[in-house]
């Protein structure tokens, strides 16, 4: 369902660490809609509703999401992206019909 690259899970776990949130979890949810379509948001938790969200395991990772937003996050897949425009994390969604994803230059919290 969500995938999370190589690159992304070593950020992640670095971030998890630096910030000694070893046991929080990544949150992904959809932030809602603009130009380019579905925009995507991540933080990091420690709280997790076993009545309202939806909780996989990806790349070594606790991935969560509300049960809502699941069909939404459907084939989503986060990485890690280093260049011209900056760093950060990206989440993309093929199926959500547009590619603007969003980042999350490591400062999730």
């Amino acid at each position: 369902m969500v995938e999370v690259t190589d690159k992304a899970a070593a950020e992640l776990k670095s971030l998890l660490e630096e910030q000694n949130k070893q046991d929080h979890a990544l949150r992904i949810f959809i932030a809602g809609m603009s130009c380019c379509g579905v925009q995507y948001g991540m933080s990091l938790e420690e709280e997790i509703s076993e009545e309202h969200d939806l909780v996989l395991e990806d790349n070594g990772l606790k991935i969560v999401m509300n049960k809502d937003d699941a069909d939404g996050l459907s084939n989503a897949k986060i990485d890690y992206v280093d260049g011209p425009s900056g760093k950060g994390f990206v989440i993309d969604n093929p199926t959500s019909g547009a590619g603007c994803g969003t980042s999350c230059g490591g400062s999730c919290h």
